[in-house]
């Protein structure tokens, strides 16, 4: 039988709260109390800068992303600068990890299997090179992956554009690709709205694709901001 893949919708999260919850739940997988989880999540407006990120990947600076409401944060995953806000689709797999390579993999066959329910030809491109990691349509950017593993255990993941405002992506350098352009499934689709149901898809997706059974828990049993030792 399937390992179960415990599946945690948690809404609209800060990302300082988020990644302290990724930290806390990353120690109790590395340690056995608590199963592999998968977060799914939105975030308010938040540039977060990777390990290979740039001054000049925010060229408008700090102090004016904060005069917009957007938050700066440094993060320990891998890749350069991304965009997170509401309406794009946050997950984060905390889950054993053999190989990296095979890990970023599933992520992106989840994501084109999603958006292929959607209508949407899409392919995952990290065999092209570091730079390409994420899920594209076309020549179009639609989701990003950023992974960081210590001790067998992956945290962060990826980001799909769904409904959110693809501006922002214009006011920095995503990804370390100034001449690409981001996409989402509501501009290629036309349709808005699409979230909690291409939220279902992905969870299902990634299950599948890691050869696991997904079980929905809530954030309240999950225990966000409690001791998860009670979840098996």
């Amino acid at each position: 039988m399937p390992a179960d893949l415990l599946v945690c919708q948690l809404g609209r999260l800060d990302y300082r709260e988020a990644a302290a919850l990724q930290e806390d739940l990353g120690r109790r997988v590395q340690a056995g109390e608590v199963g592999d989880v998968l977060l799914l999540l939105e975030h308010p407006p938040t540039y977060t800068l990777g390990r290979r990120s740039e001054p000049s990947d925010l060229p408008m600076g700090e102090a004016w992303c904060a005069s917009q409401g957007i938050d700066v944060v440094r993060v320990p995953r891998g890749g350069k600068l991304t965009y997170h806000g509401p309406g794009q689709l946050v997950g984060y797999p905390i889950v054993h990890v053999d190989r990296i390579p095979e890990h970023i993999a599933a992520m992106e066959d989840a994501i084109v299997d999603a958006l292929g329910q959607e209508g949407l030809d899409a392919r995952g491109r990290d065999r092209e090179g570091a730079q390409f990691t994420g899920v594209w349509v076309g020549d179009r950017k639609i989701a990003s992956i950023g992974v960081h593993v210590s001790r067998g255990v992956s945290t962060h993941g990826f980001a799909v554009n769904v409904d959110n405002d693809l501006q922002p992506f214009s006011w920095a350098v995503a990804c370390g690709l100034p001449e690409t352009q981001m996409t989402s499934v509501c501009k290629e689709t036309g349709r808005a709205g699409t979230l909690p149901c291409f939220r279902k898809r992905v969870a299902y997706a990634y299950a599948r694709r890691t050869g696991r059974r997904q079980r929905l828990i809530s954030a309240a049993r999950l225990g966000v901001g409690a001791p998860l030792a009670s979840v098996a």
